[in-house]
């Protein structure tokens, strides 16, 4: 199966999966809550929580890093949410629709996006196929990866700090983007093993930051040159806000080389783990490279 034939088909298990969740009685919040939740994107986190799992593991069920992966999606889910309000980025459109304020207003957007910040950690817990020592460790390294330490903090760094060069931006991609990916990998090796050996997660980490800078990277691109109806939300918006970007510090060859760099470099770090030469993370990385939305 391709690359994008495989994200496809996982997308739609991880959204019946996140509706299973949302069934609860909100006193409405859970409408706001589903909007953001339920509008599709390519759940590339949820993917690496899963193939990474695989990687690891014998089993081919995701069974076990399913819950794992879902609450990951939800910590998203809730950043773009936030990212989106007027005091943050004040972007109207996110993947062809309306962002969540526009349709629920700020209040219930915010509330909204609480709500699936706290939830997660509900959905983490209550998983019952892995150990507590794994719930621990999943605990913990989503709490990390997704507050002050982690994205939280590269938010902070992108709305209050004037970005001066290449290397201050580089810092501010790998804690905004790759520290969820980083996550994702990591709750996906957690979900196998609950005594992790530090090379694994030290290279897991590695191949993580590596693929969020190039993520971003790319991001910055498709801002620039991508097609509108395609990409899903308006391009441009980055100059319209007067955000430095990748952009600001090199052309667009000279980024794309170093998107380039840093997946084939990532590939090979993750790579050496594969037990049959087939690798859906390395495979995921090139895919990641070309996209256009």
């Amino acid at each position: 199966m391709k690359i994008d034939e495989r994200i496809e088909a996982f997308s739609a298990i991880v959204e019946n999966a996140l509706k299973k969740y949302i069934t609860v009685n909100g006193y409405g919040l859970e409408d706001a809550m589903k909007y953001s939740l339920l509008s599709g994107g390519k759940r590339l986190r949820p993917v690496i929580v899963v193939e990474t799992y695989k990687l690891f593991s014998n089993d081919q069920s995701i069974e076990r890093a399913l819950p794992f992966a879902c609450a990951l999606e939800m910590i998203h889910t809730y950043s773009l949410i936030h990212d989106d309000l007027p005091s943050m980025d004040n972007d109207d459109y996110r993947r062809g629709r309306l962002t969540n304020h526009k349709v629920f207003g700020e209040a219930n957007a915010l509330l909204a996006g609480d709500a699936l910040l706290t939830y997660a950690f509900s959905v983490l817990a209550s998983n019952e196929l892995v150990s507590a020592q794994s719930i621990r460790l999943a605990t913990k390294t989503l709490a990390d990866c997704s507050g002050f330490a982690g994205m939280a903090g590269g938010q902070m760094i992108d709305i209050n700090t004037h970005v001066s060069s290449y290397e201050e931006l580089e810092q501010m991609h790998a804690l905004k983007t790759g520290a969820l990916i980083k996550c994702a990998t990591l709750l996906g090796y957690f979900a196998y093993c609950d005594t992790p050996d530090e090379k694994v997660v030290e290279d897991l980490t590695k191949f993580s930051l590596n693929l969020g800078i190039a993520f971003q990277i790319r991001d910055d691109i498709l801002d620039k040159i991508a097609d509108e109806e395609v990409l899903g939300k308006p391009v441009g918006s980055d100059e319209k806000n007067q955000k430095k970007t990748s952009l600001s510090f090199m052309s667009i060859d000279e980024a794309q080389s170093k998107v380039d760099a840093l997946t084939n470099e990532a590939i090979e770090i993750i790579s050496k783990y594969s037990k049959d030469g087939e690798c859906v993370l390395a495979e995921l990385a090139k895919y990641l490279v070309n996209r256009k939305k």
